[in-house]
């Protein structure tokens, strides 16, 4: 089973390329990538970015692609309109099942993806996905209102992002207030599930989105349907999340422990 994430590299390991590998692999899924930017940053933010050529990009998606059995792509960060446009190119006749993690700011605030690449990631790279899985500030800003702040919000702005064209929609509730966080997952046939879980206090929360999609497409890889990818994902993230203070890495927002069942958590 093989499942291909294309993003960013994060030298901190927390998130972006890193995340995702470390993912699959706790998922027993093969991992390959193709890095669409190089990023320096740690836990305390992010300190430069370079953008990897678009043909660069491209040789690399086409590489694995004419080699591996791909099962499932996770896509992240892709940073600018030319990277979004080669993926897009390479990908439309694709019959792949495609996790989109609208990557637009880190969690310290910086922007990874550039303004002028906003409308190319929706009106192409949307119509791909069969799965969106945007947080709460970058839904917002995906439709031109104010975030959501409760679940009866978090649903009709579930249903309004179905409008640019993915099959379904995962809206995390990570960034909302209170003791419990909704994820609400909704379908473009209508059928909407809402996942619950305790609000766990941790500051270690650098690579949750990352490591939440890259989960659902390890799942997808290894044959389950949306729905139950999703479920069993939710779970997973839940478990790195509270295991995530054991790691003490960095003096900031650490990352979450994407290998809890097999180290350091006894």
């Amino acid at each position: 089973m093989i499942a291909l994430t294309i993003a960013g590299s994060d030298s901190g390991g927390g998130a972006g390329i890193q995340a995702d590998l470390k993912t699959f692999s706790a998922h027993g899924v093969f991992g390959a990538s193709v890095i669409t930017a190089i990023t320096a940053q740690n836990t305390l933010g992010v300190r430069a970015v370079h953008e990897v050529p678009a043909d660069i990009v491209a040789a690399q998606l086409e590489a694995v692609l004419d080699d591996l059995d791909v099962r499932a792509i996770k896509i992240g960060m892709l940073f600018s309109a030319k990277v979004i446009d080669i993926v897009v190119e390479i990908l439309r006749d694709k019959k792949i099942p495609i996790v989109l993690d609208p990557v637009m700011i880190a969690k310290s605030g910086d922007r990874l993806l550039q303004d002028s690449a906003v409308n190319s990631m929706v009106e192409k790279l949307f119509p791909l996905a069969d799965l969106l899985t945007p947080n709460l500030p970058e839904a917002a800003v995906l439709l031109g209102i104010k975030a959501a702040k409760n679940n009866d919000e978090m649903q009709l702005q579930a249903a309004g992002l179905l409008a640019f064209g993915s099959k379904s929609i995962l809206l995390k509730g990570g960034h909302g207030l209170g003791d419990i966080c909704t994820d609400i997952l909704t379908f473009e046939h209508g059928e909407m599930l809402k996942l619950d879980a305790p609000r766990i206090n941790t500051k270690n929360t650098h690579g949750t989105g990352c490591t939440y999609s890259a989960a659902i497409a390890a799942n997808l890889a290894k044959g389950l349907n949306l729905k139950a990818g999703v479920v069993n994902a939710h779970g997973y993230l839940q478990q790195a999340i509270k295991f995530s203070d054991r790691l003490e890495i960095g003096s900031g927002h650490g990352p979450v422990h994407h290998f809890y069942e097999m180290w350091g958590v006894k």
